[in-house]
C-alpha cells in the first residue's frame, strides 16, 4: 500500500551522510521520503503546507557526543530528534521541523539483533524521529503506547512488520 499525501502538505528533506557505514545516499533518500510520506499520510498534520527536515546519518561517536550534550546521557543511541521550534500542539507541521540524527553502528547492531532488514529499521527510526518533531513522545507509559501504536500504523502502511512484536 502506497501512502498518499495531500497536495497541500509536504516535507522537503535535506539528507546528510556524515559518517558511518550506511547504504548508498540514493537508497537513504528513498527511505527518508517513504518514511516522511508515511507520517504525513497517517497524521494529516496541520500548519505549514511545506516543512523542511534535515536527516543526518552519522556514527555512534557523534551521536554519543550529541546525546551527552543535549540529554546528559554519555552513550550513543539509535536516533535523536532536535525540533527547530518549541513543540506546539501535537500534529502541527511548522515551516521547519528540525533534525533527525541516526547512529550507524547502533542502528546496524539493533537491526541484526532483532533480525530485521536494515532498511526497515532505518525507516522505523526516521518515522520515530519525525513523530518526535511534530510533538509525540514516550516519556510516560500512555505516551509510549500512543506513539508506538501510531508507528505501527504508519509502518503497516509501508508494508513493514510491527517493530514492537
Amino acid at each position: 500500500m502506497e501512502p498518499r499525501v495531500g497536495e497541500d502538505a509536504g516535507i522537503e528533506i535535506e539528507l546528510v551522510v556524515e559518517a558511518g557505514s550506511w547504504p548508498g545516499e540514493r537508497d537513504l533518500a528513498a527511505l527518508a521520503r517513504w518514511a516522511a510520506d508515511g507520517v504525513l499520510a497517517a497524521v494529516e498534520p496541520r500548519g505549514a503546507t511545506v516543512s523542511e527536515l534535515s536527516i543526518v546519518f552519522t556514527d555512534d561517536a557523534h551521536v554519543r557526543t550529541l546525546n551527552h550534550a543535549w540529554r546528559g546521557k554519555d552513550a550513543p543511541t539509535n536516533v535523536l530528534s532536535f525540533p527547530a521550534f518549541p513543540l506546539g500542539s501535537r500534529g502541527t507541521l511548522p515551516p521547519l521541523l528540525g533534525d533527525v540524527v541516526l547512529a550507524a553502528e547502533t542502528v546496524a547492531r539493533e537491526a541484526a539483533a532483532e533480525n530485521k532488514p536494515l532498511a526497515h529499521h532505518i525507516t522505523h527510526l526516521i518515522v520515530h524521529g519525525i513523530l518526535h518533531l511534530i510533538g509525540y513522545d514516550h516519556e510516560t507509559d500512555a505516551e509510549a503506547e500512543e506513539m508506538e501504536e501510531l508507528e505501527r500504523l504508519i509502518l503497516a502502511g509501508l508494508d513493514i512488520p510491527d517493530p514492537y512484536r
